[in-house]
């Protein structure tokens, strides 16, 4: 398989991995609410993580990659660190202020903020259609959760004012989450995505350890014990997917793939709902027509861009190979 497809089908499959596990994990978050607080469940999940990563790197011998760094890119680790926790708990906060469904629809201002971050600092190119497709993919979110727009900002101001002020928190957590992922691609000549996820972990764990209170989760059920079970591999697998897609793919393309992450949890709700799991929890979205409508025009532009992407690629790629031989000619 050549470079091109094969980076690309790889970066297809890690996106792939990325939205369906963070598609799942609202709903596990969800059904985790009423034996776990966030902060503590949270630090849970990035100290299962940091063990696992931990004991298979030191078994691959790998650690090694540490040593090679300098002040600054500690720093940068650091600091991508401290994003990923700002960006876990301010998002949490912001459902004080506002419906899920809305904080949900906010946060997807962050796949276009990752794409000004590529185009901004890592010096990627974004093409018009690419910032086309971006544009369908934001009408097709607003259209999609049009209901919960309607219903969080009828009534009275004080409503609308709780719910500006949950925005505002949400593009914090954005900002957040997208400056940790641009810092994360630029460690990537120094340390693999394996190493960069366990220095992020263990620090999180070691800053979060006196906000959390793990002795609460010493009596769980067996149920409560596979909701978190499965929140802690879904961080390990998600996060792990995520860091392989930036390194395939351009951060436009993996922005693109990311968008689809609500979508996914509506139809991952929805089959839930149609099988009869967790009833009195998880409850329908009762989507209408238009926001059917929503989730098509959502899909069809996310998957519209990647062929955009591989196009452009592949043009870029055969431009390349066709200048080469004048300059060796000449």
């Amino acid at each position: 398989m050549p470079d091109a497809k094969r980076m690309f089908f790889l970066g297809l499959v890690f996106s792939a991995i990325t939205v369906f596990f963070w598609g799942m994990l609202p709903i596990a978050l969800k059904l985790s609410t009423g034996f776990s607080d966030a902060i503590t469940l949270t630090w849970v999940r990035f100290l299962f993580a940091a063990v696992v990563i931990l004991v298979w790197q030191w078994r691959q011998r790998r650690l090694s990659e540490f040593t090679r760094l300098t002040r600054s890119e500690w720093f940068r680790l650091l600091a991508a660190g401290t994003l990923l926790i700002t960006n876990y708990t301010t998002f949490v906060v912001s459902l004080d202020y506002m419906h899920p469904g809305a904080a949900q629809l906010s946060f997807q201002l962050a796949p276009l903020f990752l794409a000004l971050g590529g185009f901004l600092f890592l010096k990627e190119r974004i093409y018009w259609q690419q910032w086309a497709c971006f544009a369908f993919i934001l009408i097709g979110m607003a259209i999609f959760f049009h209901p919960v727009v309607e219903q969080s900002f009828s009534g009275n101001s004080a409503l609308s004012g709780s719910m500006g002020v949950g925005f505002i928190i949400v593009q914090a957590s954005s900002m957040a989450w997208t400056s940790y992922a641009l810092i994360q691609k630029s460690l990537f000549k120094k340390l693999s995505s394996s190493n960069i996820l366990l220095a992020i972990y263990i620090y999180a764990s070691i800053v979060m350890l006196p906000f959390a209170t793990p002795s609460h989760l010493q009596t769980l059920s067996t149920q409560d014990t596979l909701i978190v079970a499965f929140c802690c591999l879904n961080t390990l697998i998600a996060y792990g997917a995520f860091s392989q897609a930036m390194r395939y793919w351009q951060t436009v393309q993996v922005s693109a793939a990311v968008a689809l992450t609500p979508i996914a949890a509506f139809i991952l709700t929805e089959i839930c709902v149609s099988i009869g799991l967790w009833k009195g929890i998880i409850r329908s979205a009762n989507a209408d027509l238009l926001s059917l409508i929503g989730i098509g025009l959502v899909v069809c532009s996310a998957i519209l861009v990647q062929f955009i992407s591989a196009n452009l690629a592949n043009k870029a790629l055969k431009k390349n190979q066709q200048t080469e031989p004048e300059l060796t000619a000449s």
